[in-house]
């Protein structure tokens, strides 16, 4: 659960930084006070690629985000979400997420049919509770989580 107060200046604030999500799905019911952002990826055609984009709040709508795990599963087919929660100067908020994630103990790899339709895979196989503490014990960067699962070239 996350507590976002009012700030007289929100603009000098956010309430979470812009991140990715470790899991596979994470769901969220809006409401209608609004305050959560998607970056526009650099890599896709249009003008505001880059930029923070505010979603606009629909009350009882469900946002669904991908998350990491996801991204990892199906090589990059879907990539994960990067996002973040601004605070506002009118409502405070209250958000309670509910990530879907894989068991601690689950090995994580690129769907093998993904990857021989790819010719590739972008990502190596580890076991879910590594990336756990790789995300936790670093900064959030936007998605640069997703660092750890990458192959490396030599």
């Amino acid at each position: 659960m996350n507590f976002y107060p009012t700030c007289p200046n929100p603009e000098l604030t956010v309430g979470v930084g812009g991140h990715s999500d470790m899991d596979t799905l994470t769901i969220l019911l809006q409401d209608g006070i609004g305050g959560l952002y998607v970056k526009v990826p650099e890599d896709v055609d249009m003008e505001k690629k880059g930029e923070w984009v505010e979603i606009p709040p629909v009350p009882g709508a469900w946002v669904i985000n991908i998350g990491d795990m996801l991204q990892i599963l199906s090589n990059g087919r879907y990539e994960s979400a990067e996002h973040r929660v601004c605070t506002t100067s009118t409502k405070s908020r209250v958000a309670i997420p509910i990530f879907t994630s894989p068991p601690a103990t689950q090995k994580i790899a690129p769907l093998p049919h993904l990857v021989e339709k790819d010719g590739v895979a972008l990502y190596r196989e580890f076991v879910f509770s590594d990336y756990m503490n790789s995300f936790f014990g670093n900064a959030h960067d936007g998605n640069k989580s997703l660092e750890f699962a990458k192959f490396t070239s030599a």
